[in-house]
């Protein structure tokens, strides 16, 4: 039965490279089907707001998690770190702390920049956060994409570099097989 996969996109920009590169994680294989989460409308996390019951908006983003067997966050880097749309949805992920539906959820992390490096310092940021919220971090696998803006065809919208197409075959398969792998330990 396929794996049912949430697409995170970190970056709010409608034809971001990292949306890009996310939507054609969708076409890479028959061992699973892709739902997008979308953080856009996430409301700044306050506590405040909780009192008496999340943000419908919140609600929902919180719904999507629990209905996926695991998430792919397609993130930029923005000043070297997390942008703040992000880590203000994974704020409201971890709530509340002792049962939140990012806790034990498997998750994979890819990112793309017209930079050098990648995503590295954003990456190692996000899964700094994961770690606190007691995520499941694919291990050992990074997916930094460099000079994405050569990757990519923009006006169709489309990633056209086949040795990164077939880099994210490989992770997303592996990110399949982790999700298995979780499954059996919770």
């Amino acid at each position: 039965m396929p794996k049912t996969i949430g697409l995170i996109c970190g970056s709010l920009r409608k034809n971001s490279y990292n949306r890009i590169v996310a939507q054609s994680l969708t076409d890479m294989s028959d061992d699973a089907q892709f739902r997008w989460i979308e953080i856009n409308d996430l409301p700044l996390f306050n506590e405040d707001l909780e009192i008496g019951g999340d943000p419908e908006t919140v609600t929902s983003f919180k719904s999507a998690i629990q209905d996926v067997d695991g998430i792919i966050i397609v993130s930029p880097e923005y000043n070297s770190g997390i942008p703040g749309a992000l880590k203000n949805a994974l704020d409201w992920a971890s709530r509340p702390p002792k049962t939140s539906v990012i806790s034990r959820k498997p998750v994979g992390l890819i990112g793309a920049t017209p930079g050098g490096l990648g995503t590295a310092f954003a990456q190692m940021h996000i899964r700094q956060i994961l770690e606190a919220m007691q995520a499941q971090v694919l291990p050992f696998q990074k997916v930094l994409i460099s000079q994405v803006h050569e990757k990519i065809d923009s006006d169709q919208k489309v990633l056209t570099d086949e040795k990164t197409k077939r880099y994210l075959e490989r992770y997303l398969q592996q990110f399949i097989h982790w999700i298995d792998q979780t499954s059996v330990l919770n």
